[in-house]
């Protein structure tokens, strides 16, 4: 097996060995672009498929490929010519949730919150200019709630985004939204300026609470945790059906809010 080294030099090189700097199409930034799009899949895929993803050569993509095999970072599945995640991903994955403090003590918040409240409860981040739930647990009801880790959500579906923004420039956040993101999943469409208004609300309410824009049943409660004065690093949410009453809303909004006071930084 190769290491990092090993592995980054032979894929920043060309058949013939010569450096492919300047270029983002090659080396790195194609193995990036491998590594997105099996992400957003959330499937192995055969190398056919992959290549026309992420727009390159199949000849390139099987090389690439290969060498992330080699190197323990995809595998290879099913009847082996399908690929997707492999185990070494994972340790690194976990390796990052011991390292990061936040995380390690979000995802037990969520876990105890979404106990005792029997709702559907998540940790949300900011990654790559799309709302990502970093950590999910489900709720008791009989019917489930659909959230998963690692999901990918437009910032304006979402209470957490229009927290996540707080305190963004208008102009960063016209470039981080496009105009799909703005179409909800039902074909309704949200204005700019409401959204950046439902910002400029969040800020100042310190919590956000947004009802039937992912799906008709639900409602999303959200509150931030700061990394800093005024620096939302993070969310913590309830997902619950939206006929919850005003006064349980409340109630779970104010928990909300003193679960994720206790992993903000003051």
């Amino acid at each position: 097996m190769q290491d990092g080294n090993a592995l980054a030099a032979r894929l920043d090189t060309g058949p013939d060995g010569d450096r492919l700097s300047g270029s983002r199409e090659k080396g790195l930034n194609r193995v990036l672009h491998i590594l997105e799009f099996l992400h957003t899949t959330q499937r192995a895929v055969g190398i056919g498929d992959l290549a026309k993803g992420v727009n390159a050569p199949r000849s390139t993509t099987y090389t690439l490929v290969r060498e992330l095999v080699d190197a323990g970072l995809l595998e290879m599945a099913g009847d082996g010519n399908r690929v997707y995640f492999g185990k070494k991903l994972y340790l690194y994955g976990m390796d990052y949730v011991r390292g990061n403090d936040l995380l390690r003590r979000g995802r037990q918040e969520v876990d105890n919150l979404s106990r005792e409240t029997g709702e559907t409860s998540e940790l949300c981040m900011l990654q790559s200019g799309r709302y990502t739930i970093v950590h999910s647990s489900p709720g008791t009801r009989p019917f489930r709630i659909s959230s998963a880790t690692g999901l990918q959500i437009p910032l304006p579906w979402t209470a957490s985004g229009r927290l996540l923004l707080a305190g963004f420039e208008r102009a960063a956040i016209e470039d981080m939204v496009s105009e799909d993101d703005l179409v909800l999943p039902d074909g309704r469409r949200l204005r700019l300026d409401d959204f950046i208004a439902d910002i400029a609300t969040a800020k100042a309410t310190g919590h956000c609470i947004t009802s039937g824009l992912v799906d008709a049943y639900t409602k999303c409660l959200a509150a931030p945790v700061f990394s800093a004065p005024g620096k939302v690093e993070a969310t913590m949410c309830l997902v619950v059906p939206i006929d919850t009453s005003e006064a349980k809303t409340g109630e779970l909004i104010a928990l909300l809010r003193r679960r994720a006071a206790s992993l903000s930084i003051s």
